[in-house]
């Protein structure tokens, strides 16, 4: 029986050109890359608590490294963790078939192809259970995997039988047996390395030109043509305070799929179903051939620290939901509506929110372009003053139901309502900007954001060390469903010195100064920064 250690390196040998194939098949043909698929469900079985630890922890992690803006950098963690498990299971899976074999003294070559089969059988279970949008192909890319797998079994099988130590058998004496064993051991192996390293090498370098082939028709970012709505405001960002208005490649990026979901519009419906008179139909024309509703709108993750970037601001295009409702044959004792997302994601809103507020919107573009494929191309949703854990994207359907259903994050133990909270931040304290004044006195501009989701802003205060707190000039924002740009001109003082930022909802309400996590019901809590001067 070869060790477990050789058989462990053998199936890690082999499963590396097995990712190369399916990624190279994704990229080019549209098929499953099974690695994040499978990371995909594992993700989804895990209980919430689980999750929410590795979310919490993934973000507390990148903050701490700097390792550039949360969501991409989470999403990179994210399929770098998917093809690591990969890998190690695939390991895994050849050193126990290597003792499983050897117990039972079967065919090993045999064995190994029924072990192929019989895990293309699982992954393939695994992909139909996921979603709700069919795979590209789907009868091509069935027996693209199943072939994948079954030629990884079979080369398994193979590789465990040579490495049974037959190749030993006309040696002559133990110690000349053994020797013989070692050397053509590890000739094998640094064989068989070579051949898997370049069939990997190859497969990602052709599976990455298909991807950039296959990226270059997505719309990318444009700016607006016409200013912004408040081009006139007399208040001027503080230098280093972030975009007022996000640019698209900026904007984060939150969702349970390792990859976005690739939506062909011409094939692609928004079936309503449920409660209705008659199940109908709607393509994406159909919908744009409503009046359209433009808004201006700052969106947040729930997950989003204090202070952190998963929150951004941009121009939404659809239709009032409100408007749609008279189309869609509900019945009479329908009372919420249940919206699914092709990755299996949901949430329920209620008729009687949608009926009270013209606000709540489908989304077909941001920034006056098609939704990006990453941003929920074709269609998403919009609801005022919830994080963006309550707005699914890649919309497939929307089920009319007489009741309320927790939603995918409020299963998983994730606030019920998930109300931002109001929140201010300090982006910058530009001490190279100082502003030389008649009287001597020489000003730092300090300036930030602060939101409070639909709700707005009335005010904000900047405090320094111990001292009083100083009304900021707020800038007029995009519109009432954006954060506000505050400048405060801070006379300068020599050292070392904290300075505290707090706001005011429109209403006057002041923030939640208690700390809190963003688990369960988003983040609280007074933001500082410290400068030496």
């Amino acid at each position: 029986m070869p060790e477990i250690s050789i058989a462990a390196l053998a199936g890690l040998l082999l499963t590396a050109p097995a990712i190369a194939l399916f990624y190279v098949a994704r990229s080019l043909f549209g098929l499953s890359f099974v690695p994040f698929k499978i990371f995909d469900w594992i993700s989804r079985a895990l209980p919430g608590s689980v999750i929410t630890f590795g979310i919490d922890s993934m973000v507390r992690l990148i903050h701490w490294l700097r390792l550039g803006d949360t969501a991409s950098a989470a999403k990179t963690a994210e399929q770098a963790m998917a093809i690591a498990a990969y890998l190690v299971a695939g390991a895994v899976a050849a050193a126990l078939f290597a003792v499983a074999t050897h117990i039972w003294r079967g065919r090993t070559l045999a064995a190994g192809i029924g072990l192929g089969g019989v895990a293309a059988a699982v992954t393939l279970l695994i992909i139909r259970s996921l979603d709700q949008l069919p795979e590209a192909h789907p009868l091509f890319n069935q027996l693209w995997i199943l072939s994948v797998y079954l030629v990884w079994g079979a080369a398994l099988g193979w590789i465990c039988e040579r490495l049974s130590g037959a190749a030993a058998a006309q040696a002559g004496d133990e110690i000349q047996r053994v020797e013989v064993e070692r050397i053509d051991r590890r000739r094998f192996l640094v064989r068989l390395g070579g051949a898997t390293a370049a069939i990997t090498v190859i497969g990602a370098i052709v599976g990455a030109r298909g991807s950039r082939r296959g990226g270059a028709v997505t719309p990318r970012r444009r700016q607006p043509n016409s200013r912004l709505p408040n081009a006139n405001a007399t208040v001027t960002p503080a230098p280093g305070t972030r975009p007022e208005y996000t640019p698209l490649e900026e904007h984060y990026r939150i969702d349970i799929s390792t990859t976005p979901p690739a939506i062909d519009e011409a094939s692609w419906r928004l079936r309503i179903i449920g409660m209705v008179e008659q199940p109908s139909e709607l393509t994406l024309e159909e919908i744009r051939n409503y009046e359209p509703l433009e808004q201006f709108i700052t969106l947040s993750c729930i997950s989003n620290p204090v202070a952190g970037d998963l929150i951004g601001t941009t121009r939404w295009t659809g239709v009032s939901l409100k408007r749609m409702l008279k189309n869609l044959n509900l019945k009479s004792n329908a009372t919420h509506l249940k919206i699914r997302s092709a990755d299996g994601f949901y949430e329920t809103i209620s008729l009687d929110a949608i009926n009270s507020d013209d606000r709540i919107m489908l989304t077909y573009a941001w920034d006056g372009v098609p939704l990006l494929t990453e941003h929920g191309f074709p269609l998403r949703i919009y609801i005022p003053d919830r994080h963006g854990m309550k707005q699914p994207k890649w919309i497939v359907s929307i089920e009319a139901t007489d009741h309320l259903e927790d939603g995918y994050w409020v299963t998983r133990g994730w606030d019920r309502e998930a109300h931002m909270k109001a929140t201010s931040v300090i982006d910058t304290v530009a001490v190279n900007m100082m502003i030389g004044q008649a009287s001597r006195e020489t000003l730092v501009p300090v300036g930030g954001i602060a939101h409070a989701g639909a709700r707005g802003i009335s005010k904000v205060e900047l405090r320094v060390d111990d001292g009083e707190w100083r009304e900021a000039q707020l800038r007029s924002p995009l519109s009432g469903l954006t954060w506000v740009i505050w400048r405060y001109d801070w006379p300068f003082q020599k050292g070392k010195h904290t300075l505290t930022v707090r706001c005011f909802e429109g209403d006057g309400r002041p923030q939640i100064v208690e700390e809190a996590p963003p688990h369960p019901s988003g983040a609280s809590g007074l933001h500082s920064k410290s400068s030496m001067l």
